[in-house]
Formats: C-alpha cells, structure tokens, sequence
C-alpha cells in the first residue's frame, strides 16, 4: 500500500500538468525569437596532459592553434549569450594528433557542459573556460 502510494506521487510529480506552478519552469513564448548570441574575439581553453597532471591554459584568438605536446588545437571561433558574456562559452574547436590523420575531435565545445561534447584522447584532454571579449 505504502508503495502504491509512493508510486503514484513520484508520477503526479513527473507529470507537468501535476507540479505547482513554482516547480514548473518558465518558457518563452513563440514570439520570443532565439536566443542571441555573440562572436568572442577568441578564447581561453584548458588542456591537461593525463600522464603528468600539468595543466596548461591556451588563449587563443579565432583561427590561431597552440600545441601541447604531440596534439594541436585549433580554434575556429567563440560564442557567447549576447545578453549575459559571463554565463556560458561555446567554442569550436579542432584537435589533430601527430599519430593520426583525422582530427582527434571536431566540434563545439560547452563551457557550462564539457562532458557533453568532449576530446576522446588517452593522454590529453581540452575543454573550454571562457570567451576572450575585447574590453572585458
């Protein structure tokens, strides 16, 4: 019984239509167009070599590429809320391994969210802290 009970407030709570409107989260209208967004100057990436531990930070301007050791990364371009720079950075990045022909990893890359797209490497990773915005 105490289970039955369990079970049907986990799914009153699950369902949308069922949570107080505190809970709810509030969505933008259909005329509330997409989110805007801005183009960074460049950005500032994080690489950690596995091995060692050492971490070392690469502030790159768009189109510019730094190695750290048998890897090179690449920046394409750095993107960020225009309503909010400091919430959140979206970087296409491009990492190339001297053992490889293909790029290691071809994509954007989340600030808020580097586990979501991330460098596959058995010795390297990258990931991306923030966008480089002029005067700022």
């Amino acid at each position: 019984m105490i289970r039955a009970a369990a079970l049907a407030a986990l799914i009153a709570w699950a369902l949308p239509g069922a949570r107080p409107l505190a809970a709810q989260e509030e969505l933008p209208g259909p005329d509330a167009g997409p989110p805007r967004v801005a183009r960074a100057e460049g950005a500032l990436l994080r690489a950690l070599d596995k091995v060692t531990g050492q971490t070392r930070d690469l502030e790159l301007k768009e189109g510019d590429s730094a190695r750290v050791g048998r890897i090179t990364v690449q920046l394409g371009q750095c993107r960020y809320p225009a309503d909010d720079p400091a919430s959140n950075a979206y970087a296409w990045v491009t990492v190339i391994d001297d053992a490889g022909s293909a790029p290691a990893f071809q994509g954007w890359m989340i600030a808020a969210a580097p586990a979501l797209s991330a460098l596959d490497h058995p010795r390297y990773d990258v990931w991306v802290i923030r966008c480089s915005i002029s005067g700022g």
